[in-house]
C-alpha cells in the first residue's frame, strides 16, 4: 500500500488561510482544498471516529467527547480507550488485505489499546500527594520513554489549560517525525490541536490570533516536507472550524431553576449529582444532551428547551435519527446552540458554592466540557501558587475565572457558515461537490491504494 500520513490540522477552515499561512496558501495553490460539511456533534473525538471507520456517531457510539454512563450513573469525558469506539477502524481493514500493513496513531483521540501498531497519547501521572504531573502513553510502552529522552517531557500544561500554546503541537510534530523514522509505518494520523486554542479564546479574529496562524503554519510546512521527502501521500485536513460566539447558555442552570437537578452540599460547596437529578444536561461546545431518569418529566424538559433562546435545535429520538446521531449514549434529548451561541455546564446560581474543581483546570471531574480553563483570573496567583509547590506546600492551582463571556470561539454545530467549515486538502481532486464526513474513509483508503 501506498505510506500516506493524514495531518490533522484542528479549528483549520478556509477563512484562516491566507496573509499569516504563507506555506497553506501556496500549497492549497498547488493542490485542491475542499470543505467537508460539518456533522454532528463537530467535536474532536466523534468527527475523528468517523474519519477512521466512516460510519456515523449513531453507528460507532462516540456521541461527544463525553456523555452520561446510565449503569455507572456518571458523566465521563475524555475516556482513552480505544474499545469505545464500536466499529471497524480502517487500519484493520487494511491489515486484513496487506499484512505487512502499520498504522502510527499520534495523538488521535481514544489511542490506548487500540490495534494501531504504534501511538502516543498524553496521559499524565496522577500521584498519591495529589500532584498531577506532565506524561504520555505509548504502544509500544519503550516509544514513551525513547521520545521523552530524545525530546523532553510531553508538555502537558502546553497541551490544554491557560499555558497552552505552540510547544505541545511542535511536540507531537518531531514525535510522528521520530517514529517514522524508526518505524517506517504505512499509515500515519497526526493530531496538531494548537488553533484550537487561540480559537476559542478571541475567535476567529486575525487581528489576535495572527501569530498562532504562524506557528501552525511553520510546524505544517516541516512535516509536509519531511513526508514528502518521505514519498509519503499527505492529506492535509481539520475536524471543524471555529465560529465566533459571545452568547453561553447556562442549561444546567435552566433545568436547576425548574427543580430538575439533584444538588449536593458537601463542605460548604454544590456538586451536581447526575444519578439523583431527575433531568440534567452534559455539555459540551455548542451540544448538549439532556438525559431524563424520570420519565415524567421528558415533556416538560422539552418544552422547557423547546424555545430557549440561543438553541436552534431540539432533537428527540426520532429527530437524532435524522442527524445520525441516535445511540444508546445519546440523550434522551440532543440540543444544538446557534452560531453565536454555546453551552457551559455551570449548574450553580451562587459563584460563592461553586464546586472546588470550577476554578481549576481539570477536565475529568467537571460534568461537561469547560474552554473557560483557557484563561487565568491573575498571573500573580499562579505565581503564588508555583512558589508553594516549588517549596513543598500543599497547593491548589484554582486560577481559572468563572466568567464564560471570556470564550468567544466555539463549534459543535452544523448549520455554519462556509467559511468556518472543515478542510480537506489533497493532491488530486475529490469528485464530489460536498464531502461528508464519512466519505473522508474513502479518501484515506483511495490514498492507501493509489
Amino acid at each position: 500500500m501506498q505510506k500516506t500520513v493524514v495531518i490533522d490540522i484542528v479549528g483549520l477552515s478556509p477563512s484562516l488561510i491566507g496573509e499569516y499561512t504563507p506555506f497553506l496558501e501556496a500549497y492549497v495553490r498547488s493542490r485542491h482544498l475542499q470543505t467537508i460539511a460539518p456533522m454532528l456533534p463537530a467535536v474532536t473525538t466523534s468527527v475523528q471516529s468517523t474519519y477512521i471507520t466512516g460510519k456515523w456517531p449513531g453507528e460507532h457510539g462516540i456521541v461527544g467527547n463525553g456523555w452520561y454512563d446510565r449503569t455507572d450513573a456518571e458523566i465521563k469525558f475524555w475516556k482513552q480507550s480505544n474499545m469505545l469506539v464500536q466499529a471497524e477502524k480502517i487500519w484493520e481493514r487494511a491489515k486484513r488485505e496487506d499484512p505487512s500493513f502499520t498504522v502510527s496513531k499520534m495523538c488521535w483521540w481514544y489511542n490506548m489499546y487500540s490495534t494501531a501498531d504504534y501511538s502516543v497519547t498524553p496521559r499524565p501521572n496522577y500521584l498519591a500527594d495529589g500532584r498531577k504531573m506532565p506524561d504520555c502513553y505509548s504502544h509500544p510502552a519503550s516509544l514513551r520513554d525513547e521520545l521523552q529522552k530524545e525530546l523532553g517531557q510531553f508538555p502537558l500544561f502546553k497541551f490544554w489549560g491557560p499555558g497552552a500554546d505552540i510547544a505541545s503541537t511542535k511536540w507531537i510534530a518531531d514525535a510522528s517525525v521520530y517514529t517514522d523514522k524508526k518505524y517506517d509505518p504505512t499509515l500515519t494520523l497526526v493530531y496538531l490541536p494548537h488553533l484550537d486554542y487561540c480559537l476559542q479564546k478571541y475567535g476567529p479574529d486575525l487581528s489576535k490570533i495572527s501569530g498562532h496562524l504562524r506557528e501552525i503554519d511553520k510546524v505544517v510546512e516541516d512535516l509536509v516536507q519531511y513526508y514528502a521527502s518521505r514519498k509519503a501521500s499527505v492529506i492535509l485536513l481539520s475536524e471543524y472550524g471555529i465560529t465566533p460566539v459571545s452568547n453561553p447558555i447556562h442549561i444546567n442552570r435552566v433545568l436547576r431553576q425548574h427543580d430538575l437537578l439533584g444538588i449536593r452540599v458537601e463542605r460548604g460547596l454544590e456538586l451536581l449529582d447526575a444519578g439523583a437529578s431527575r433531568a440534567f444536561a452534559v455539555a459540551d461546545h455548542q451540544v448538549a444532551h439532556i438525559y431524563c431518569n424520570d420519565a415524567a418529566v421528558y415533556n416538560t424538559v422539552k418544552q422547557l428547551v423547546t424555545n430557549l433562546p440561543g438553541v436552534a435545535l431540539v432533537l428527540d429520538r426520532s429527530a437524532q435519527k435524522d442527524y445520525h446521531i441516535d445511540h444508546s449514549r445519546s440523550g434522551d434529548i440532543v440540543l444544538v446552540a446557534d452560531n453565536n451561541s454555546w453551552f457551559t455546564y455551570y449548574f450553580w446560581l451562587d459563584d460563592a458554592v461553586a464546586p472546588d474543581y470550577a476554578r481549576v483546570v481539570d477536565i475529568h471531574k467537571k460534568p461537561g466540557y469547560d474552554p473557560v480553563e483557557l484563561f487565568m483570573t491573575s498571573k500573580a496567583r499562579a505565581a503564588y501558587k508555583l512558589l508553594r509547590k516549588k517549596a513543598g506546600f500543599r497547593y491548589v492551582m484554582d486560577v481559572i475565572p468563572l466568567d464564560a463571556t471570556l470564550v468567544k470561539g466555539s463549534h459543535g454545530a452544523v448549520d455554519t457558515d462556509p467559511a468556518f467549515h472543515p478542510v480537506l486538502i489533497t493532491d488530486a481532486p475529490v469528485k464530489k461537490e460536498e464531502i461528508k464526513a464519512t466519505d473522508v474513509y474513502d479518501i484515506i483508503w483511495s490514498h492507501l491504494n493509489s
